[in-house]
Formats: C-alpha cells, structure tokens, sequence
C-alpha cells in the first residue's frame, strides 16, 4: 500500500485550492442560483475570430507553430502593443505566444526566481502569483493594499517589503478582484523606488483594455526606466471573449524571453494552433467589438456600483477589470461567513475577499460580466438577505 503522504510534492500538497472555484463549484449543484463568481465574459467570441479559426482548420493547417508563436501572430502582437499602449517589442526575441495569461505568468517566475528569491505581491489580487512562486521555489512577500489608497501600492509599501533578497515585484493591475488601477504617476514613483536595483517587474495587464473613466491604461513598461525590467503579461481571454481559446502573450527583454521560451518549449512545446490563427484576427480587425464589449461592462459597472451602495454595502468605484469588490463589514460576518450563507438562503454565489489573500477579509468579489438582469436579480437577493440580517 502506498503511503501517497510521502511520495507526493509537499510543496504542491501544502497549496490551497482556489478559492473562487469552491464557491463556483458549490453553486453548479444549486437549482436557481444567480452567480457573480467567475471572471469569465457572457459575450460570444467575436464571430469573425471564431471565423478565422475554423477557417484555419478548413484549410489544414493544424500542424505545430514556432515554439515562441506563428510569425504573423508575434507581428500583430508587436503592432498591437505599439498602436495601443507606446511599446516596442521586437517580434523575433522579446515576444512570446502562451497558452493563456496564466502560463505566460508561471514561466516568467520560473525564468526568474531561483530558490529563495523573494517576490513582492501585492494583495488582493488574483490567486495564481503566490502559489507560482512557492513552486518555482521563491518566497512570497506580501504587500495588504488598503481600501483607502483605492488599493493601489504605494511607493512606502514597496520600499519596506524590499529586502536584499527580492527578485521580482508583480504588479497586477487593473487588478482581479479590487478593480484598482494604477495611474502613470503612481507607476512613476514605484519606478523611482526601483530605478537603483536589479529588481524585476511582472506586470500582469490582462484586463489592460477594460479600463474606465477616459484615462486609457498605462503599462509600467512605458514609464522612464522600467522596459528593460519589465515583463509583460497579456492575453485574449477578458478583452475579446477567448476564454476557451486559451491564448495568451508575453513581451519583455530578450534575455528574459531567451529562458522563458525554454520553460514553453519543454513544457508546452506551442500554442493552439487554430487558436494563434483567430488571435491574429482579433488584434488586427476586432477594435469596434472590443469597444463594444467594454461600453457594456462600464454600464453593468455603474448600476452594480449604485446596487450595492444603496443596500448598504459600501463599494468604491472600481475603474479597471470587470468586478465591484464591496465591504461586508457592517454585516458583522467574515466574508467566508457572508458568502456562505447568502448562497445558502438567497442562492447567490459570490466570492469571498479572502480567496484573494488575507487583506481581502471584510470584502466580497462580485463580478459584472453578466446580463443587466442577472444583475439587478443578484442585487434584490442580497438586499433581501440583509434585510432579514437586521
């Protein structure tokens, strides 16, 4: 009989599941539940994406690309980041095509950070960062943004966390769960903290486009003194609707990118296929539909906002992703206490602050990628329930 206690990873044993997906899971048994829970688009994928990619397979082509992506796909990547955020990336060694942002993520620690290295993460934020890093060996520091700087990382957190044994600073925004952007004179101060280092920055921008308020999103990567540290992380899930498609982007120094195609190679050996072919479609003719997209969720936006303002649960204006992230503190309640009950009695499933690291206590993640009536239905239920609460 095989004790599986001693032949398994610790390290990977020690991981917690996600904690978005238990309460997601919890929910697929339910009849009749509203959930706000998954940060996936309700928008079909365009249908001249979904074109190019079945086009692709009519023609035959289902071999393998290049290890780092099809040709023309780093080129519509290269032009993208260009027209849209002021970067230049050199198509032949500073990009590569992942699959999903999640890999493109895993493979720049990896490349990075080596046993013992410390990696800044700042909190909330999306729950990928801090057990990648446990993987690859490092060790999580952990930065417990505050609601009253919009959680935002201020350049004060960010010098007490650094130590001489910090590797990387992530940089998750706009960020999952909060909604929080940073703005280029937040960028330019954290830069200012960095610029006498060899500290790295992963700046995780999947949601670069679903920005709101009129000011467009800023890379770190475009601030004075941060290119030649930064890596990028990008994809096609949130923007164009592509979750299944699972495609993803990193762009960074050529150094940088020289391991992280390694990691790939051995690993994953290359993007969809089919896949790469509808990502050329999308960065190339596919604006008006993002555009469309986005104008949606700023309205879904401002009435989940108003919703959940006026029963009492007090929600700052997110202006980046697609979630609302409102305190639950006058409830008395944790928010794992909060979120169980409310999908128990009014069969609405959101998501505890605390999946997204410890600081997110006192909050709940609440998702507007869903329909204005869907909304509106979650929003009387939970007013219901604090009602009967008092």
């Amino acid at each position: 009989m095989i004790d599986y206690s001693r032949v398994l990873n610790k390290t990977v044993t020690e991981i917690k599941p996600s904690g978005i997906r238990r309460f997601f899971d919890i929910a697929a048994t339910m009849d009749n539940v509203i959930s706000l829970g998954v940060g996936e688009p309700d928008f079909q994928t365009p249908w001249q994406i979904r074109k190019a990619g079945i086009n692709s397979l009519e023609k035959g082509k289902t071999k393998y690309t290049s290890n780092k992506g099809d040709a023309k796909l780093l080129e519509e990547i290269s032009t993208y980041m260009k027209r849209k955020f002021g970067l230049t990336y050199n198509p032949l060694n500073e990009i590569l095509v992942t699959v999903g942002g999640s890999e493109a993520i895993d493979a720049a620690i990896r490349a990075l950070v080596a046993v013992g290295d410390e990696v800044i993460i700042p909190q909330p934020s999306y729950v990928c960062y801090e057990p990648i890093t446990r993987l690859a060996g490092g060790v999580p520091v952990i930065i417990n943004t505050k609601a009253e700087n919009d959680f935002k990382v201020t350049p004060e957190e960010l010098k007490a966390a650094i130590t001489d044994k910090t590797k990387v600073l992530v940089l998750p925004y706009p960020c999952n769960p909060t909604g929080a952007i940073m703005e280029r004179e937040d960028l330019e101060k954290l830069a200012d903290v960095l610029k006498d280092t060899d500290i790295m920055v992963l700046s995780d921008e999947i949601y670069a486009e679903l920005t709101f308020g009129g000011k467009p999103h800023v890379s770190p990567a475009s601030v004075d003194g941060m290119f030649e540290r930064t890596v990028t992380i990008n994809g096609f899930s949130k923007a164009f609707s592509m979750t299944g498609w699972r495609m993803g982007y990193a762009c960074g120094p050529a150094p940088i990118m020289e391991q992280m195609i390694k990691i790939h190679q051995f690993a994953i050996m290359c993007a969809p296929t089919t896949s790469q072919y509808a990502a050329i479609e999308a960065l190339k003719n596919c604006d008006g539909e993002v555009e469309y997209m986005v104008n949606e969720y700023n309205m879904r936006r401002r009435i989940m906002v108003a919703g959940f303002n006026r029963i009492g649960l007090t929600c700052r204006e997110p202006k980046g992703a697609f979630y609302a992230f409102p305190s639950i503190e006058s409830t008395g309640m944790t928010s794992e206490e909060f979120c169980e009950k409310l999908l128990h009695s009014k069969k609405v499933a959101v998501v505890p602050g605390t999946a997204f690291g410890d600081s997110g206590e006192g909050f709940i993640r609440a998702s507007y990628c869903y329909s204005v009536e869907h909304i509106n239905e979650a929003i009387r239920r939970i007013d219901e329930f604090l009602k009967e609460l008092r």
